[in-house]
């Protein structure tokens, strides 16, 4: 899948690598180190697109006639945000506290054209059965769950045997909304 101008991914996620490579599309991948401030006093969806397009800023050299991807998945809960885990310690606690309840993914996604920022967000309700603390331990020990928002990947063993149901885009939990992120491409056109 070509787009009329050049796709860069910014971003040093393997799983939007991954999808956007699996939904046909030719891009350069970049990635730099962007400070991700989560702000308590606006909306989740807000702080998502905020994110994304801070991101998006710190690739303004590469913008021109490129298409920038900019992505910030969160996970919020009870109206409290959740980014990444600092540490196991947190980790093992993000998820007892998703454990047995719904919560929202929330990803924001940034497209930086020509100095132009074009942003959108996608959310999904996903709901966990209740969750033994051994199979807590058993995932923060054997999977990488620092480097996502609430501390999981639902595309990993927790989502798999976890995860009850889930109302909405499964990709976007991923990190990528890609059906949206397709047509907005094309609008682009």
């Amino acid at each position: 899948m070509n787009t009329k101008a050049p796709l860069v991914l910014a971003s040093k996620s393997p799983r939007r690598h991954q999808l956007l490579a699996d939904a046909g599309f030719e891009f350069e991948i970049v990635g730099r180190d962007v400070e991700e401030i989560i702000y308590d006093d606006i909306h989740p969806r807000a702080v998502a697109v905020m994110i994304s397009e801070n991101k998006a800023k710190a690739y303004d050299d590469l913008c021109g006639d490129n298409i920038v991807i900019t992505a910030d998945t969160i996970v919020t809960i009870k109206d409290k945000v959740l980014g990444k885990p600092a540490d196991l310690k947190e980790a093992t606690r993000m998820l007892k506290m998703l454990s047995g309840k719904s919560h929202h993914v929330i990803t924001g996604v940034t497209l930086f054209h020509k100095g132009r920022f074009r942003s959108f967000s996608d959310e999904t309700k996903v709901t966990f059965r209740d969750l033994r603390d051994s199979e807590i331990d058993y995932y923060v020990e054997n999977y990488r769950p620092l480097d996502k928002a609430g501390a999981y990947g639902i595309q990993e063993w927790i989502g798999m045997v976890g995860v009850d149901h889930i109302e909405g885009d499964f990709y976007n939990v991923m990190g990528l909304p890609l059906g949206k992120l397709y047509l907005e491409l094309m609008q682009m056109e």
